[in-house]
């Protein structure tokens, strides 16, 4: 079930793949997955696809920087961001909506029904290596998974 609400996504809108904060913590951690977002990146820049995150999920990646380095490397982290070939994309009330929805239904994270919710009105496939997303997987949006 899709909740269409008010956004009304074009096709020369959408995105070929949606990064969740798991996929931008492994690579500014260079952890499981780094590469694989590395690559991601570099075709993005080369003009060879589009990525998208939800302001949510950026949001995301902020807390848990914060949490686990402290404040001045927030700062650091958030504006390397903002000079990849990244969308920041809007969370519209269509957007929270279906998060909600898909939240009621399968047992992950707000932030992480926030990244689905995203992959499903952007057309993107989610980049993730998070466990919980997994369950989604031909459901709900397709995962590009880069996880163990």
């Amino acid at each position: 079930m899709i909740i269409n609400g008010d956004l009304q996504v074009s096709e020369s809108e959408k995105y070929d793949y949606i990064l969740d904060a798991w996929a931008l913590l492994a690579h500014f951690g260079s952890e499981t997955g780094a590469d694989r977002v590395r690559g991601f990146l570099r075709s993005a820049a080369d003009g060879k696809g589009t990525l998208g995150m939800s302001l949510i999920n950026f949001g995301e990646v902020a807390t848990i920087t914060e949490r686990e380095r402290g404040l001045s490397k927030v700062y650091a982290v958030l504006s390397i961001i903002h000079t990849l070939p990244i969308a920041l994309l809007k969370v519209e009330d269509s957007v929270v909506l279906n998060a909600a929805h898909i939240k009621a239904h399968y047992r992950l994270s707000y932030a992480g029904a926030f990244a689905a919710a995203t992959a499903r009105l952007w057309g993107g496939k989610l980049i993730t290596g998070d466990p919980e997303l997994k369950a989604l997987d031909g459901r709900e949006i397709i995962v590009e998974w880069i996880g163990n």
